[in-house]
């Protein structure tokens, strides 16, 4: 039913602990049938090496665990469909005898299997022990989640100034991770949450993590957030710490479908789901965990919904919201245009000085033409040009619009300070026009001429 409305179904799988948990937990499944050939163990054999976090780690240099991981993959691709696969703290299963290996046994498996090597492979790129973050290192048939793209963009909203080189490698598919070994834009899978820890609402409203409803004393889940609650911990009766917060919201969800690579939407984050503040919520099975659809019925979180829509049409309908080639920030047409291009607000183009210093106010200039590839009918890809200016600062500022030879004239399509987005504005702006920018907001404009 998914394939017919025309939706790929990817698979979170868990093959790196299994429920046995540490060496005093109960004996469920493989502990009881081959303690030593199905785990890792430490110098003691009586304790097991935990990468994962969860009491123990499978194995998978020895045969029988390899075997049983490709038999399972490969049974969800052939019997049941499935189009791929995210596999959770993927860098526990890379380890070879102690350290990640990028040659390890299980990515030499994927690598030829021909059932496997076809479908798409999503890694959770760390786990928790010695040199288990990867971010970046896995082989070309993976796609990776960034977390850098999560924590920079949390960080910019914030106001924490992220550096803005790292930044800039973030919106525009983290080249410096991912440009090797022939991999593209669409190895970085871009995200602001996930089911781990706090949803989008959350995190405009809470600082701090709340997780005594998991009864384990609020020591569960992680307590670095990079998040900022509008000046109240919380849930708030202020309308004006309310309208802040929606409109962080608009700013985070636009950043992340604006952003190169592959967006990842956390269910529910498009119409203001809440956990109160419970960064840890799977042990849950009530409403801190559920998705309530009932949120829909309220104004301000059908406008979300309707901006993340929209967003989303943009991006599917105009192809440099997309490249699948990294950008070269070299010279693409006879009039010596870049097919990218940074500006400061006064609108120059960013020097290397500018990249060393703190900036709220970024411009990024996405030329349409010459977009490296081809389409179904083996034509040239061609699109519209865009400048999209992000604003993290608490008071509107002065941007001005970049002239000949990188446009004529502009087209405000989008603009996160209205919390209307029923209608695009529309408003039309010549080239050195200098724009007022709402405080905390992000504008994309569209080059007409």
């Amino acid at each position: 039913a998914l394939h017919s409305a025309g939706i790929e179904v990817i698979l979170d799988v868990v093959y790196n602990h299994t429920a046995e948990a540490g060496e005093l937990g109960p004996m469920l499944s493989l502990r009881g049938i081959d303690n030593r050939g199905y785990y890792r163990l430490q110098h003691d054999p009586r304790r097991y090496a935990d990468y994962t976090g969860c009491g123990n780690t499978l194995h998978v240099v020895q045969p029988q665990v390899l075997r049983l991981i490709t038999d399972s993959l490969r049974y969800w691709v052939t019997e049941m469909g499935v189009d791929g696969f995210r596999f959770d703290l993927a860098a526990a299963l890379a380890r070879s005898m102690h350290d990640v290996d990028m040659l390890s046994p299980f990515l030499a498996v994927i690598a030829q299997d021909p059932v496997l090597r076809r479908v798409k492979l999503i890694a959770e790129p760390w786990d928790v022990g010695n040199g288990g973050y990867q971010v970046g290192a896995f082989p070309p048939l993976w796609t990776e989640w960034n977390d850098r793209y999560r924590d920079a963009v949390r960080d910019f909203w914030r106001g924490a100034l992220p550096d803005v080189r790292d930044l800039g490698y973030r919106l525009t598919g983290s080249s410096d991770l991912y440009a090797w070994g022939g991999r593209r834009p669409y190895a970085s899978v871009n995200f602001v949450t996930a089911h781990d820890g706090f949803t989008l609402r959350d995190l405009v409203s809470y600082e701090h993590k709340h997780n005594e409803a998991n009864g384990e004393g609020n020591r569960d889940g992680t307590s670095d957030n990079r998040a900022w609650n509008c000046g109240a911990e919380g849930e708030s009766d202020d309308p004006e710490i309310n309208a802040l917060r929606r409109r962080q919201l608009r700013n985070l969800l636009t950043t992340l479908l604006l952003s190169t690579g592959v967006p990842m939407l956390v269910a529910g984050d498009e119409m203001g789901r809440t956990q109160g503040g419970n960064n840890n919520a799977y042990c849950q099975d009530n409403e801190i965990g559920w998705l309530d659809w009932s949120l829909l019925e309220q104004p301000e979180w059908r406008e979300l919904t309707e901006l993340t829509a929209r967003v989303l049409k943009l991006r599917q309908t105009h192809p440099v919201l997309r490249r699948r080639a990294f950008f070269s920030g070299r010279a693409q047409a006879p009039d010596g245009l870049r097919d990218l291009a940074w500006f400061t607000r006064d609108g120059r183009e960013m020097t290397e000085g500018d990249w060393y210093a703190p900036a709220a106010t970024l411009g990024l200039y996405l030329s349409g033409r010459d977009i490296p590839g081809r389409d179904a009918r083996g034509e040239p890809v061609t699109d519209d040009s865009f400048l999209a200016v992000l604003h993290a600062g608490a008071e509107p500022v002065a941007f001005e619009l970049p002239g000949a030879p990188w446009a004529a004239a502009y087209e405000l399509v989008l603009d996160t300070s209205r919390e209307d987005q029923a209608e695009p504005p529309g408003t039309v702006l010549e080239g050195g026009t200098e724009l007022s920018v709402p405080a905390r907001s992000v504008l994309l404009l569209r080059v007409t001429a």
